[in-house]
């Protein structure tokens, strides 16, 4: 997706060695060890020996104790689990799936496809997302999906047949700490307030012109027209696979 928020300041913060530790065991038989501390010159190299001292060593165990915290609450739910959420894997990528119910939406639309701006109703959508990416395909109903539930391709600029969304310059950033609510809404908000832009390797994923269907839904006021869908020929099951 397009959008006109200058990023450039937000690439990533560069970090530079500053230190080294050897661990030093005196033989296999017994677990005594020796830590010692090295600086690092500009260049990488190991420099000023010294023995850990107790200063460096509160420094590093509280460095480890923060991202300890951090991976424990990474995808822990605020309060009792939302009956939208479809399934969770907090691992250190972190995976969650879950769906949303048909809904009116702002949606944003660059100059060129000649959309106006504004809200439309958009159908039920099914979400995968981790860390690095989102995935998003349409249901057909409100009702919760189980394993055997078709899902149809998620009538939307900017999104591959496989359900992956391109999201060009937008700059997502997920938290480690992020509780489960944080992660869904940054990328439910990653993706509506974005601006969509253009159908992703010819691929249209509704049955008629794509343009004119969000011109005519962000126009009137009517339902999503569910019988444009066109069927993606997968189930939850093989998604979750």
């Amino acid at each position: 997706m397009n959008q006109s928020t200058d990023i450039t300041g937000n690439f990533g913060i560069l970090y530079h060695p500053k230190s080294a530790l050897v661990f030093y065991q005196a033989d296999k038989s017994t677990s005594d060890m020796y830590v010692e501390s090295f600086d690092m010159d500009k260049n990488g190299n190991l420099a000023n020996a010294h023995p850990l001292s107790v200063r460096e060593a509160n420094r590093l165990s509280k460095m480890l104790k923060v991202r300890s915290n951090e991976e424990r609450s990474f995808l822990k739910p605020q309060t009792i689990l939302s009956s939208n959420i479809l399934y969770i894997d907090s691992s250190e990528k972190g995976r969650v799936v879950w769906f949303t119910k048909a809904q009116q939406k702002e949606l944003f639309f660059v100059e060129n496809l000649e959309i106006p701006n504004g809200k439309a109703n958009v159908p039920p959508l099914l979400w995968i997302a981790d860390k690095q990416g989102l995935k998003i395909f349409a249901l057909l109903s409100d009702e919760r999906p189980d394993e055997a539930t078709n899902v149809f391709y998620a009538p939307f600029f900017n999104v591959y047949q496989n359900g992956n969304v391109c999201m060009g310059s937008v700059d997502v950033k997920i938290k480690n700490s992020a509780s489960l609510e944080e992660f869904i809404e940054n990328w439910e908000n990653c993706f509506f307030n974005s601006y969509f832009s253009h159908l992703m390797l010819n691929h249209n994923p509704v049955k008629g012109n794509c343009v004119n269907l969000w011109k005519r839904l962000i126009e009137s006021n009517e339902p999503f027209p569910i019988n444009v869908l066109v069927d993606a020929n997968l189930n939850l099951k093989n998604i979750l696979q």
